[in-house]
This record gives C-alpha cells, structure tokens and sequence, in this order.
C-alpha cells in the first residue's frame, strides 16, 4: 500500500470516530434535557395546591364517577311502579293512578260492611252471571267472562248497576273483576265514584297511550280494577271497532282465568257503538227501569244484541222494593240464555 492511501484510511477513520463521539454526545445531550424536564415537573408538582397523590386520588375519582354516570344514563328511567298481586291476577300501574273506594259505601253500592239489601240483591244477580262465565254454559259461549251492561234508554241505572256488580263479584274469594267504562259518549263510571281521570280507553285506542296499563286504575280493593273511557272522539265507533280493540278485550277475556270484566256499554237504541261491544262481548245485561221502557221498546234494544250472547235483565227502581235502606232500588235478574 502506497503512502497516500495509507494517509486515506487513516483519514477516513478518524471522521468515523468524530462521528461516532457526535452521536453520542447529541445522545447524552438529549438525555440531560429529558432528564431536567423532568425534575422541573416534580418540582412544579410539589409547588401545586395539590399533591401527586392527590391528583392520581381525583382522577380515579372522577373517572368512577363517570363510569356511574354513564351506567346511569343506559337505564332507562321507568315511573314509580306499583305492583299487587291477587291469585294469578297481576297488574303493574302508576302508583298516582289509585282510587279509593270507602267513600262510596255510605252512598248505597255494595260493601263489604255486613249483609244489607243492596249486597243480596247482587249476590243474585252475579251468582247467575258467574254461573254463566265458568259454568258449563260458559263453553257455548265466546267470551263468557266478559258482561256488558246495558239499557235501552239512558238513565235507566245502568252504570251504577255496572259498578255494583263489578264490587260484588270482587268481593268473592277466587275472582278478580275489570271494570271498563265503554260509554264513550256519556263516560259516568268515574264521575259516579266521584273520581277525577285523565286519560282512559279512547287515549289507548288512539295511540296517545302506548301501554294500556297505564289507564288502568287499582283500587282500595284488591281484586277490582278500572279502565276509565277517556274523551270523547268523532271516531269513537270505528275506534271501539279497530283491531286494537278487539286485542284488548282478547287480553282481558283470555290472560287470567279467574278475571270477570265488566264493560257499561252505552245504551242500546240509537248508539251505533253497542252494537259492536255486543260482538265482544259472551253476556249482556240489560237494566230496565220499571215503568220507563216499554216492552216494545225492550224488544227492539234486545234485537241489538249478539243472538249468541246469555241475556239477563235487571228491573231497576222497582216500586214493589220494600227495601229496609233506601227503598229506592230492587232488582229482578231473569234470562232467556241463549235465546
């Protein structure tokens, strides 16, 4: 090898070492800045208000607070429940959606306050109607355990005969009782028990209620429940003749076997809407008041009637009544089952 190559290599080497010490000192140089960061952070830490733990405390704190919050916000918010259970009965609705019934015992329905003439009266009468509902009867009929009450003419007592039934059968040992107030155009269950409501079968029927046990109302008696009517709408015939409708009364004839309902329909002549509740329901029973109706006009509001339905009549406001109460209402249940 010739001198000036010798002199090329030995050049070339020592820009290899100079490079070498370059990296490593530009190495060491960052390491030291890193290193100062660092302990100015610490150092700014420990001037803070608060502490390194502390912060480390805060933010676990925090992110447990939001993973609770975020739990929080995946359940769905649901009202206040209340939930009461009789036999195999059970309904689930707004706790505010709750009657009392104690005042109306003073003011001549049935009780369970002892025997009077009011609870016998019926005691008669629901015996054939329960008779007809689970008896053998109830096989030949559709929809048995559903009972319309009707009249012929308005006025005739009808819905405070609805509701003296509903009580009496509630008052039984095995039987719980719906009571529907289908009188869409003249709503009177409420307004007899001196209750206030808000929405009821027509909201349902409309869509406005998404659950139909939100109109459904409990009472102080366990084993009675009731659906108000609602408003009232120009669409209440079709309504009350819609698919959702005939779901309902499917679900309440069919979901619990010791259910009786009791629907008060409006009368019979004239109202184009208990004609279709007739085709509901497997009995109707039908209030005459003595010396109102004429048995012509009760043949005709008879006729309105499904053919296939029991049919019971109950004389309202019987002058013959020697009642020891009030001596203003006797009843007279008869049947032409079947007719």
């Amino acid at each position: 090898m010739s001198t000036i190559e010798k002199a090329l290599q030995k050049n070339k080497q020592l820009k290899a070492e100079n490079s070498e010490k370059s990296t490593l000192e530009a190495a060491q140089e960052k390491a030291q800045e890193i290193a100062a960061g660092t302990k100015q952070e610490q150092v700014d830490q420990s001037n803070s208000p608060v502490s390194g733990s502390s912060v480390d405390a805060q933010i676990q704190s925090s992110v447990t607070e939001s993973s609770a919050t975020q739990s929080q916000s995946n359940v769905k918010q649901e009202p206040v429940i209340s939930t009461e259970e009789t036999g195999t009965l059970s309904y689930e609705t707004s706790k505010e959606k709750f009657i009392p019934l104690t005042h109306i015992q003073k003011d001549g329905f049935v009780s369970n306050m002892g025997r009077n003439t009011i609870n016998e009266e019926y005691r008669a009468i629901k015996r054939k109607v329960l008779s007809n509902a689970f008896g053998p009867l109830s096989k030949t009929l559709t929809n048995a355990n559903i009972v319309m009450v009707t009249s012929p003419n308005p006025n005739e007592g009808k819905t405070f005969t609805a509701i003296n039934l509903a009580l009496s059968i509630a008052l039984e040992q095995d039987k719980t009782v719906l009571l529907v107030d289908a009188d869409v155009l003249r709503p009177s269950v409420m307004k007899t028990i001196d209750q206030p409501f808000e929405s009821g079968l027509m909201e349902y029927l409309l869509g406005e209620v998404d659950d139909l046990a939100d109109v459904i109302h409990h009472t102080s008696l366990d084993t009675l429940r009731i659906i108000p009517a609602g408003k009232s709408h120009h669409l209440s015939t079709e309504l009350l003749a819609s698919e959702k409708m005939l779901e309902s009364v499917s679900e309440f004839a069919n979901r619990y076997p010791d259910r009786v309902v009791i629907i008060d329909s409006p009368p019979l002549l004239g109202i184009n809407e208990t004609a279709i509740l007739a085709n509901l329901a497997g009995q109707a029973v039908v209030v005459v008041q003595e010396g109102k109706t004429s048995l012509n006009r009760l043949s005709q509001a008879v006729e309105h009637l499904n053919p296939d339905m029991a049919k019971g009549f109950v004389l309202n406001k019987s002058k013959q009544n020697n009642s020891d109460s009030a001596g203003y209402y006797g009843y007279y249940y008869g049947s032409d089952d079947k007719k």
